[in-house]
């Protein structure tokens, strides 16, 4: 490419620009309007919808790990612990597991996550944790007047 001028040479912006433009516009294919074809309100329309969807993934991820607690949290009441001695006795077993999976567990496999309780709670009486002693693995049918 012959420029004729300095100036000529200063306002090329060469080759890349179309395709920067067009990343941008390959985003706001589905928008309506101006936001769509102008690529000055295309880039701020762009911009802020990153922005949103960011802010959509934490808030995910924010929603996920709250109810995996109130479920782990019902799951551990329902045996008659807490969430904190069913952690602290797993762990003395070497057993680790996330929260996802205990929730995981005690939605979908209740026998297994009931023997997972049971494991922690004879560890954690073995090795006489004071707020463990005068618990009791509950027998039987739970009712809603041995919740705690």
């Amino acid at each position: 490419m012959v420029f004729t001028s300095l100036t000529l040479l200063a306002r090329n912006r060469g080759p890349d620009e179309f395709w920067r433009k067009r990343k941008i516009f390959k985003m706001a294919m589905h928008y309506r309007g101006r936001a769509r074809n102008c690529y000055s309100v295309t880039i701020k329309a762009v911009n802020r919808a990153m922005m949103f969807a960011t802010r959509g993934r934490q808030l995910k991820r924010m929603q996920l790990s709250d109810l995996w607690n109130q479920r782990l949290n019902a799951a551990t009441a329902e045996h008659g612990i807490t969430t904190n001695i069913l952690k602290e006795g797993l762990a003395r077993n070497d057993i680790f597991l996330n929260r996802k999976i205990l929730t995981d567990l005690a939605c979908w496999e209740p026998r297994t996550f009931r023997s997972l309780t049971q494991t922690a709670l004879a560890r954690t009486k073995h090795d006489g944790l004071n707020s463990v002693k005068n618990l009791d693995a509950p027998v039987g049918v739970i009712t809603r007047g041995m919740i705690k």
